[in-house]
């Protein structure tokens, strides 16, 4: 089944978007907030005409957010009752079942908490407000802005580098010292450990470490 953008112009009430992943980097949330709150009216009505938030059309005609889920939130966070939205791919002929199976093989879809378990389909959240804070992938944000890995087209590319580095970084060092832990998240970065990751930026693969 092919997949085709369609413009919504019609704005859609953030509170109707359902998300597809069950958490967000609050760190992130709040940078686009802070991004957001510097913006006129006229600038506002500008960036939001041109950040589209792409949704799969699913049962019951619901909007199902397929990315910028941070962007979403944040929106939200500051009182924007409504956004653009483009639709992927409408699968509203679906089952419910036969819907969820098809975004998860599809890689539209992140049924992970915020621990890195895989969840049920039924446990993603049905509101954008309802998204928890996973601090790893707030870690795995800043460490993309820091030069740590590059931007790439890998679905949920950020969620592969986040349980990498839940796997090597204790919880408890990113609250007590995030700046610490971001450090510590770069060299981590820069190893052969993570080469196996989308936008690995380490050394070449031909040197010694």
């Amino acid at each position: 089944m092919p997949i085709a953008r369609e413009p919504l112009l019609n704005p859609v009430p953030i509170a109707e978007l359902r998300p597809t992943q069950m958490t967000v980097g609050m760190r992130e949330v709040r940078a686009k907030q802070k991004e957001w709150k510097q913006r006129d009216p006229k600038g506002g009505a500008a960036f939001l005409g041109k950040h589209m938030i792409p949704v799969v059309l699913g049962p019951n005609k619901r909007h199902y957010v397929t990315d910028h889920h941070h962007l979403a939130r944040a929106l939200h966070e500051e009182g924007v009752s409504s956004v653009l939205v483009t639709i992927v791919i409408d699968l509203s002929l679906l089952e419910k079942d036969a819907f969820w199976f098809f975004l998860d093989n599809r890689a539209l879809m992140h049924p992970f908490d915020a621990e890195g378990k895989r969840r049920d389909y039924s446990d993603i959240p049905k509101r954008i407000e309802e998204l928890v804070d996973d601090p790893y992938r707030s870690l795995a944000g800043e460490l993309r802005l820091a030069g740590g890995y590059s931007k790439d087209t890998t679905p949920f590319s950020e969620f592969l580098w986040a349980d990498f580095l839940r796997r090597r970084i204790r919880a408890k060092d990113i609250a007590k010292d995030f700046d610490k832990a971001l450090k510590e998240a770069i060299d981590l970065a820069k190893s052969k450990d993570a080469v196996y990751l989308p936008g690995w930026c380490g050394p070449d693969r031909g040197t010694k470490d």
